[in-house]
């Protein structure tokens, strides 16, 4: 109470802090709190250093190639947006 600002819970992780980028665990929580889509090149090495078989891995690959597309016509998208709001 009066005015004491509260605190983010201690589990909770920001982008960059330590190596999060190679958890998938850390970076779909994220996704789930906050709705941070992870960038892409972390999401491709995450998938290199999970040890899949070969079908497994082509599932994800096709995948991701589609995460990838949208992840950049979003930052594009976001980017004309903010270019606006700031002019």
């Amino acid at each position: 109470m009066g005015g004491t600002p509260t605190r983010q819970p201690a589990r909770r992780r920001r982008y960059n802090e330590t190596m999060y980028h190679y958890d998938p665990t850390t970076a779909l929580e994220e996704l789930t709190e906050d709705a941070t889509l992870p960038n892409p090149v972390h999401v491709r090495d995450m998938i290199l250093r999970k040890k899949l078989g070969p079908d497994k891995s082509l599932e994800l690959n096709r995948l991701f190639v589609e995460y990838q597309k949208f992840f950049g016509e979003a930052q594009k998208l976001g980017k004309e947006i903010l270019k606006q709001l700031v002019s």
